[in-house]
């Protein structure tokens, strides 16, 4: 049979003779091993996912038909089988030890002068080095290079059997590549859940209100230790090598430690990319420092670095003392959980009115640095960890994340634990709170006078596509706001040329600049001031919506919720916001002051339909550089006429507005004999809104 006919995907293979079923059904394992070790090993996929789903369907139908032909190595073998009662022990033939640690520089330098005057020697020690995984040890025995059983590390001296479940972790080769390996050999490494997997299994367990874990080596050794393997096969489990046990005496294994991982490494298992061999103090400890420097940024925690005399005949001269090896240390960073006393909450607020319960906590050290705060991200969150104020928390800081209350200590819960209550209004500007349903976060609804949120603001009302205060940038109004001089919106209309060119690298021509930008940025349209207000999930279209369907101000911010919704764009989250919004006296005082300030914009009675608007249907495209408005003004005023404004010229186009330096759009237009408007022609457009 060619590969061309074993690989066509049609049933005749169903009914093949046994012979050639065998046939085709190891050169099928073949290849699917040799793309399992492509993708979950090497990482480099050569084949797309649908085309290995078929490889599969076409095995599992093969075995199927022939299910005397199936092997406990077969790839259509790591789905989970029934639930266990229990696992079994397994007695290790060689214990698996566990590692001393060195905990800073000087008691690194302690061992490694151990092991200097162990082996009475001056000369530089070469370490086999690499970054020491947080998951849980395992060991796998192979017998003719098929996985027989794997088993946790137990005691070091008895663990269990997990086999079932160790098959369904997808890196882990149920029959070693080649054919060279030998007769009985025993695998040691490390299952763990990468942090992406971790992450992502915690949402969907949120989202399914089921349990999450606190950190990826709690979620792997969770995963292992289901009696239901097919729970663990839809964990994202990998595995690290990082020794070997017990090796029969038929093959002749390399004689370092790195060398032999090298070995392991070609009979398809993953050793850890990072593994390097250094030479003398200087360089392990330069090892030690890059990974730690680097490690927040790996795909997997890590929690130290793993040093071993690299040559095994002076492993064996070392020996062990009690049930570690005298011949490797496990060098540890500082830790990233510690135990410690949430002693209160405060509630503050964010740049968008977000509302953060913080855990005031008894200081403790964790990774570093002290810690005496924490965030619980949401109410949601604290009902989750069931946290109270006076429980014992477990506290977790990963490299610049802020530090984050994972899990409660509950058997050390006091007896005078109280509940963490939201409070009734903004802690800052006592507006009202509000939470969307179906959102987690609670907000202030005070946006234009809460003072957390008053660099937000301003920067938000002074953008572009609101009113467009050319010159006003945000390290401006940075500096503005940290010389007090503005504390609402309408302070910037308030604002004398000393005030502004008394600040940092500011010009008496630069100040004069900005205050005739903030003149000319009182003239604007309902549009853009409804977006300039940044009111939550209120976009240009949303507000140049609200603009065209309502035409004055007043009649919008006393709309209920109900006639909001009959605004194109408009659901029930965004009319609750704008509801909310307008319900707040602070707000409706801003409003008012920035109309005295002499903000303004034409009222006029709405366009009720867009079948009604004059250029209704029409399609339109603008390129170049307008003189006297901008594009976004210009696409407003055009969708205000009932246009709809498109980002490429096509033969469906009905005119292209071209202002200076228009380019490859133009000369389109041009090709497809699309109507073309300059500027002038443009206004009268406006003014007169009609193709003849």
């Amino acid at each position: 049979m060619s590969q061309n006919d074993l690989f066509s995907g049609g049933d005749s293979s169903n009914e093949l003779p046994s012979d050639s079923a065998a046939e085709s059904i190891q050169s099928l394992r073949n290849h699917i091993n040799e793309h399992n070790h492509k993708y979950y090993v090497l990482d480099e996929p050569s084949i797309p996912d649908a085309e290995y789903d078929r490889l599969m369907r076409e095995l599992q139908a093969l075995e199927d038909a022939n299910p005397e032909l199936i092997t406990s190595d077969s790839p259509t073998q790591r789905v989970g089988g029934a639930p266990l009662v229990g696992f079994t022990e397994v007695q290790h033939e060689r214990p698996m030890l566990s590692l001393d640690n060195a905990m800073n520089a000087d008691e690194f330098a302690a061992f490694y002068q151990r092991v200097q005057d162990r082996l009475k020697t001056d000369e530089p020690l070469e370490f086999a080095c690499e970054p020491k995984l947080d998951g849980l040890a395992i060991s796998l025995l192979y017998v003719n290079g098929v996985l027989e059983r794997a088993a946790t590390r137990g005691d070091g001296q008895t663990g269990e059997d997990v086999t079932q479940n160790v098959r369904t972790i997808k890196n882990v080769p149920l029959r070693l590549q080649g054919n060279q390996t030998p007769t009985r050999i025993e695998i040691r490494g490390e299952v763990y859940m990468p942090k992406a997997g971790f992450d992502a299994y915690n949402d969907r367990a949120r989202e399914n209100e089921e349990k999450v874990f606190a950190n990826p080596r709690n979620a792997a050794a969770g995963s292992l230790r289901q009696l239901d393997s097919r729970i663990t096969a839809k964990r994202p489990l990998e595995f690290c090598a990082y020794s070997l046990g017990i090796v029969s005496d038929d093959f002749d294994m390399p004689d370092t430690h790195s060398a032999q991982l090298a070995q392991v490494q070609v009979w398809g298992v993953r050793i850890n990319e990072e593994m390097r061999v250094v030479n003398g103090l200087e360089e392990a400890q330069t090892f030690f420092t890059q990974l730690g420097e680097k490690r927040h940024q790996l795909g997997y925690e890590i929690d130290g670095t793993v040093f071993k005399i690299n040559s095994l005949a002076l492993q064996e001269t070392l020996g062990f003392v009690a049930r570690a090896p005298r011949w490797a240390i496990a060098y540890k960073f500082p830790a990233v959980e510690e135990l410690t006393v949430l002693q209160d909450v405060d509630f503050q607020v964010g740049r968008t009115g977000a509302l953060t319960p913080v855990a005031r906590l008894k200081p403790v050290h964790v990774a570093g640095v002290t810690v005496s705060n924490a965030t619980l991200h949401n109410m949601d969150e604290i009902a989750r960890l069931g946290v109270k104020i006076g429980d014992t928390v477990i506290v977790r800081r990963a490299g610049d994340v802020i530090p984050q209350v994972v899990a409660v200590v509950e058997e050390r819960r006091p007896d005078d634990a109280r509940d963490i209550v939201m409070p009734p209004a903004c802690p800052v500007c006592e507006s009202h709170i509000e939470r969307v349903e179906g959102e987690a976060v609670t907000r202030c609804t005070g946006g234009l006078v809460c003072s957390a949120q008053r660099k937000e603001a301003i920067k938000h009302f002074a953008s572009r596509k609101a009113l467009d205060v050319e010159g006003l940038g945000d390290k401006l109004i940075d500096q503005m706001v940290a010389a007090s001089l503005i504390d609402s919106l309408d302070d910037v209309f308030h604002l004398t040329l000393d005030d502004i060119a008394g600040l940092e690298r500011m010009a008496e021509k630069s100040a004069q600049n900005v205050l005739n930008a903030l003149e000319k940025s009182k003239a604007t349209t309902l549009g853009r001031f409804i977006y300039s207000l940044g009111i939550r999930e209120v976009g240009t279209v949303t507000a140049q919506n609200l603009a065209n369907h309502f035409g004055f101000l007043e009649r919008i911010m006393n709309a209920s919720v109900d006639v909001l919704l009959d605004v194109p764009d408009v659901g029930n989250i965004v009319a609750q916001h704008l509801v909310n919004f307008f319900a707040e006296e602070h707000n409706r005082t801003v409003i008012e002051q920035l109309q005295k300030s002499g903000v303004h914009w034409d009222e006029s009675e709405p366009v009720n339909a867009a079948d009604d608007a004059p250029l209704a249907g029409k399609t339109a495209v603008i390129t170049g550089t307008l003189s006297d408005m901008s594009r976004d003004d210009a696409k407003l005023a055009l969708e205000a006429l009932g246009v709809k404004v498109t980002g490429s010229v096509s033969a469906k186009t009905d005119f292209l507005v071209a202002g200076d330096k228009a380019g490859s759009k133009l000369t389109k237009a041009q090709n497809l004999g699309v109507r073309v408007f300059d500027e002038e022609a443009f206004k009268a457009l406006l003014k007169t809104p009609r193709l003849d």
